[in-house]
């Protein structure tokens, strides 16, 4: 006769961490049912849409733990949805559960392209994602995911975002200016726009909400960090030794505005061509996990050159490539779960600040 109940599997896992807050599952009521049927053990738990992207990852330890704790029975994990809205961040009516802003050091290494893709890979893994284009100079996420018209306001006076496939609000200065105008503005017409965008827009309730940044050091990260607190900054950069040096540039930035390192991705890491099957190092490659072992900053992957890529966000058919092609939007899969992962890690270090239902 088997040594273990139902008991000693709930008592197996009960502690285990919910990747959203960091607290133990069982605390938060997220172990709906638990029932043992002859060599088989069946545990419905409830996780929220912000740990979605890495729901494998989850089921897998606890497998792990259950396996340990009853030798020879075989877990069955059904995962359902555990709701739990976000809260207001800071003093301002957005409601997100994590803001990540994804920046670079310079421009011309994929940084928008990298954050359209963090975006859309987010919600096609079950999360509620908005987009922040505030790349104000050069907005290019309109043209990336093919969306075109002017935002309306609502007799409330909030903005309408553009919503992606209806359902991911979108929102840039590329909506409000002709494509052939240049937006020439000082500083604190910058810092107005910024910050109208986070609190007027109608961005609904959240888990991710994603900043694609400007390039360089600018004060759009001042504030941004000034306005709501961020889970972290992605820096993107490609290998070679001129572009790491600027990103090393765009790490010491958001240290010095207190804002998070959640990773470093290396865009454009080599070129597989699908003539020959050879693959070739165009800017190098492994210059960023280098510089990210150098700087105490995790990495969060490669990314290498697709031709299907980039002819899809050319043509604004970004989200449909990521939605459809699996081996386009692997490496980016990769990337994404990384940094949801270090998310997780950052929270469970600091459970009391996970996100929860109290207003």
């Amino acid at each position: 006769m088997s040594s273990f109940t139902a008991e000693t599997i709930r008592q197996a896992i009960s502690n285990h961490p919910d990747p959203e807050t960091g607290r133990p599952i069982e605390s938060m009521g997220q172990i709906r049912s638990l029932a043992i049927e002859g060599d088989v053990v069946k545990i419905e738990i409830g996780l929220s849409s912000h740990s979605m992207p890495i729901q494998q990852e989850f089921v897998d330890a606890i497998e792990s733990k259950v396996t340990a704790a009853a030798p020879g029975i075989s877990p069955k994990i059904i995962i359902s949805l555990h709701d739990r809205p976000p809260v207001r961040l800071g003093q301002i009516a957005l409601r997100a559960k994590s803001v990540i802003a994804v920046g670079s050091g310079k421009g011309g290494v994929g940084k928008s392209t990298v954050a359209a893709s963090i975006a859309l890979t987010l919600r096609r893994l079950g999360s509620k994602v908005g987009l922040l284009d505030a790349d104000v100079y050069g907005p290019s996420i309109p043209q990336l995911l093919g969306l075109s018209g002017r935002p309306a306001v609502s007799a409330n006076k909030k903005i309408e975002p553009i919503l992606l496939g209806g359902d991911m609000p979108v929102m840039s200065m590329g909506f409000l200016v002709e494509p052939d105008q240049a937006v020439i503005w000082r500083g604190p017409m910058l810092h107005g726009s910024i910050n109208q965008f986070l609190s007027d827009t109608n961005w609904g309730e959240l888990d991710y909400l994603v900043i694609d940044m400007p390039p360089g050091t600018g004060d759009i990260a001042l504030t941004i960090s000034q306005a709501i607190p961020l889970a972290g900054a992605v820096v993107v950069c490609t290998p070679q030794e001129v572009a790491l040096l600027d990103a090393v540039k765009a790490i010491s930035m958001f240290r010095k505005v207190n804002i998070p390192l959640l990773g470093m991705v290396e865009n454009m890491s080599g070129f597989l061509c699908p003539d020959c099957g050879k693959t070739y190092d165009i800017f190098g490659r492994g210059g960023a996990r280098d510089k990210s072992e150098q700087t105490a900053v995790p990495f969060l992957g490669c990314l290498p050159i697709d031709i299907t890529l980039r002819t899809a966000g050319d043509e604004g058919r970004l989200a449909d490539v990521i939605s459809s092609d699996e081996k386009a939007r692997a490496p980016l899969e990769a990337v994404t779960k990384a940094m949801v992962r270090q998310i997780a890690s950052q929270t469970m270090q600091k459970p009391n600040q996970g996100s929860l239902p109290v207003l």
